[in-house]
C-alpha cells in the first residue's frame, strides 16, 4: 500500500481523461459486509460524508439500497437544497454507486456525476475505493478546475470517517 502521512492510505489517482478521482483506503479488521451495510443505508450517509454537505435522507428513502432504488438527500452548501439519487450499480458487499440529480429535473443535463464505492477483501480487512466519476458530467471541465481539490479532501475525510464507523474508532 502507498503511504500518505504515514496513515496507510494509498495515493489518490486523478485521471484527466476520463475525469475521475479515486481514493483507496484499507479498513483493517472489518469485512466488506459490515462496510457495505453502512454504504447501503442512506440514513447513515451524513455520518461519513467528508464534505459536510449531506444533511440527511428525506422521507421515503429506503432503509437498504438496491439497484435502481432512488433516495432523496437533504444537502447544504451555503444554502439548503436536495438531490435525488438513483443507484446505478449494485453488487452486494462489493460495489455500490449512485448518480445524484436535482429532483425538479431542471439542470439535470448538466449533472452526470457518479459516486462509487468498491470493496475488496485484502490482508484480513477490506480495501475501500471511492470514485468521483464526472466523465458524463456536463460541467466536468469546470469541475476539474474548481472542485477537484476540495472533493479530494472530502473523499479522504469520508473514507477515514467510514473506517472509524466500522472499526469503532
Amino acid at each position: 500500500m502507498g503511504n500518505r502521512a504515514g496513515n496507510g492510505t494509498a495515493p489518490l489517482t486523478t485521471n484527466a481523461r476520463p475525469p475521475r478521482q479515486h481514493l483507496r483506503r484499507p479498513s483493517h479488521r472489518r469485512t466488506p459486509e459490515r462496510i457495505f451495510d453502512v454504504l447501503a443505508d442512506p440514513s447513515r450517509h451524513p455520518e461519513f460524508d467528508g464534505s459536510g454537505s449531506v444533511m440527511g435522507a428525506m422521507d421515503g428513502a429506503p432503509t437498504r439500497l438496491s439497484l435502481g432504488a432512488t433516495f432523496q438527500m437533504s444537502m447544504k452548501r451555503g444554502f439548503g437544497y436536495s438531490m435525488l439519487n438513483t443507484v446505478t450499480e449494485f453488487e452486494a458487499n462489493r460495489r455500490i454507486a449512485w448518480s445524484p440529480k436535482p429532483p425538479s429535473g431542471r439542470g439535470a443535463r448538466f449533472v452526470g456525476r457518479i459516486w462509487r464505492y468498491e470493496l475488496e477483501p485484502a490482508d484480513g480487512g477490506t480495501k475501500v475505493t471511492e470514485t468521483w466519476d464526472i466523465s458524463e458530467e456536463g460541467l466536468r471541465f469546470v469541475l476539474r478546475h474548481v472542485a477537484v481539490g476540495g472533493t479530494r479532501k472530502a473523499m479522504e475525510k469520508s473514507l477515514e470517517t467510514l473506517d472509524g464507523l466500522v472499526t469503532g474508532g
